[in-house]
């Protein structure tokens, strides 16, 4: 018991082999090179819009206005089908899902992710007993 086992050391973020500072330094060109196919396309041949370089100010303005250590406001969208940015790391954001506004807390593993993913837009199914409308042969219910 003289020796202690080695304490396994705290794991750094790293996307595709390059760490979240070096991510951060990067221009969005450079990124789109490291990025899977589809985003690529997305961020290269097509651009993001207008309304996508609107919610990545109103987040940068967010995190900017808030004290070191703290969560920055939550930031309500509609853009589901946006990707997420390097700069958006430790922002909330707040995804709409058709009914409702769900916090996301941005955090370095969903570089490269759409904000959709992470805001489910369906009650998963319960399957439950048969009920009205069922099969014939599944209908039928004893009394005892």
């Amino acid at each position: 018991m003289a020796t202690r086992a080695k304490r396994s050391a705290f794991k750094k973020f790293t996307y595709r082999g390059i760490d979240l500072d070096a991510l951060l330094d990067m221009s969005n060109s450079e990124f789109a090179a490291i990025i899977t196919s589809r985003q690529r396309r997305r961020l290269t041949r097509r651009g993001l819009q207008r309304k996508h370089g609107a919610l990545t100010t109103k987040l940068r303005n967010a995190k900017r206005d808030v004290p070191q250590g703290e969560k920055p406001p939550v930031v309500k969208t509609h853009l589901r089908n946006m990707i997420i940015l390097p700069e958006m790391v430790g922002s909330v954001v707040g995804v709409y899902n058709g009914k409702e506004f769900n916090a996301v807390e941005i955090k370095p593993e969903m570089i490269g992710m759409y904000l959709g993913e992470f805001s489910i837009s369906y009650r998963p199914v319960a399957h439950g007993r048969p009920g009205i409308g069922a099969t014939n042969s599944s209908r039928f219910i004893p009394l005892r």
